[in-house]
């Protein structure tokens, strides 16, 4: 008989005798791995407003009803501060200035005695016409008493004598007529020897010293003064707004006009539109008009630079939110309302002009409504929010500034331009 085979050993058994312990390690840490990758990712993205039937945790947000109100609407423009008056101090007549009587920067009101003129040449030339005027009136009245006497004795004399006589006194009154023009015309040389401020304003700095010999046909003159109250400013508008321009002066109530300092920050005074100009600047398209302004402080100077908002227009009924409300995208504009529930909607809008910090809205939301001025950045459509005081202490949606600045419309402040 043959011996049977012996049994296999261990290391030449096939795979599939194996134990299989080990495929189910390797599922297990595959079911395992894909887990933790699970739970790593749904703690990333936060968790659902609604998750097993409970709300989200809800984000503090600050908040301002939409309204109804006025929303005025300006032209704004680059304006030129001009003197309502100016005029250039000059001498009518020759001579060496004697005495100032004012300060450089001074205010004078007309007729204020300014500058003295040496006046002792036209006194003595006051003088001698004076002396000339008595002599020729003697001499005149001579030629009428010889008049009257020759007319008395008509029948001793001839009508040749009578003429003659005649004529002298008409040649005598002449001469006293120009004797008086001399005469007057040295007081009123005299009168100019004491300078007088024409109008009413600020004396600059003079242009002249004392000691100085001035004569009437200077060009440079003595001293300038300007009349800045009230004071004037010139600004252009473009073509376009003069309709709307014409319209308003059209009103009952004047046009009025505010002057701002260069950064748009600061009010320096109010006015009114006094005068438009009568044609259009063809190489601008623009038209140019006055305003008046009091200027009783002072603020406004002679050839400033100002900021002009003009008035053109008051829309009543506007409906209204907070500049800091508004967010952009690249699309479009909008603002989250918050809905009954507590939850917000992101809602497209449609803006009209922007004043201060209110913009107008022509779409999208309604005057009763709510919608979120603070905390919009951890904001999407459908987050639960809850109001809290906005930063400064102020009411909710008072009107402060969202946390992203750029994500907003104009928040600048500056006024608007249709």
């Amino acid at each position: 008989m043959s011996t049977p085979p012996p049994p296999p050993s261990s290391a030449a058994l096939p795979s599939e005798t194996r134990s299989p312990w080990a495929t189910w390690i390797v599922i297990g840490l595959v079911i395992l791995t894909f887990a933790i990758f699970y739970w790593i990712r749904s703690a990333k993205s936060g968790p659902s407003p609604a998750a097993g039937g409970r709300m989200a945790r809800p984000t503090p947000v600050a908040t301002a009803p939409v309204r109804q109100g006025d929303m005025p609407v300006y032209l704004t423009a680059l304006g030129t501060v001009a003197a309502w008056n100016t005029t250039t101090v000059r001498s009518r007549a020759d001579g060496q200035v004697m005495k100032f009587h004012f300060t450089e920067g001074q205010r004078v009101a007309a007729g204020d005695l300014l500058v003295e003129i040496d006046p002792r040449a036209y006194q003595v030339g006051l003088e001698q016409a004076t002396g000339q005027l008595a002599r020729d009136r003697a001499l005149l009245q001579n030629a009428k008493l010889d008049l009257e006497r020759y007319k008395n004795a008509q029948d001793a004399v001839t009508s040749q004598q009578v003429d003659t006589a005649k004529s002298s006194v008409a040649q005598y009154e002449g001469i006293v007529r120009a004797d008086q023009g001399s005469v007057d015309n040295y007081q009123l040389q005299l009168s100019y020897c004491r300078i007088t401020a024409p109008i009413s304003g600020r004396v600059g700095i003079r242009l002249v010293d004392e000691g100085n010999i001035i004569h009437a046909s200077d060009a440079a003159g003595i001293a300038v003064i300007t009349q800045d109250q009230p004071i004037a400013i010139f600004f252009s508008i473009p073509e376009d707004a003069l309709p709307k321009v014409q319209k308003a002066l059209a009103g009952a109530e004047p046009l009025s006009v505010e002057a701002y300092d260069r950064s748009m920050s600061r009010i320096l005074a109010k006015g009114t539109v006094i005068a438009l100009d009568n044609q259009i600047d063809a190489g601008t398209g623009t038209v140019r008009l006055k305003t008046r302004f009091a200027n009783d402080d002072g603020s406004l100077f002679p050839n400033q630079f100002v900021n002009i908002r003009l008035l053109v227009e008051l829309r009543s009924g506007a409906t209204l939110i907070p500049v800091p409300a508004v967010q952009v995208n690249a699309d479009s504009r909008f603002v989250f309302v918050v809905k009954a529930d507590g939850t917000v909607e992101q809602r497209v809008v449609t803006l009209g002009q922007t004043e201060t910090d209110s913009v107008e809205v022509t779409q999208g939301v309604s005057p009763g409504e709510t919608v979120v001025t603070e905390g919009l950045d951890k904001l999407q459509n459908g987050s639960v929010v809850t109001a809290r005081t906005p930063a400064g202490g102020g009411a909710p949606g008072a009107g402060g500034r969202g946390k992203r600045g750029g994500r907003g419309g104009d928040r600048s402040g500056a006024p608007n331009s249709p």
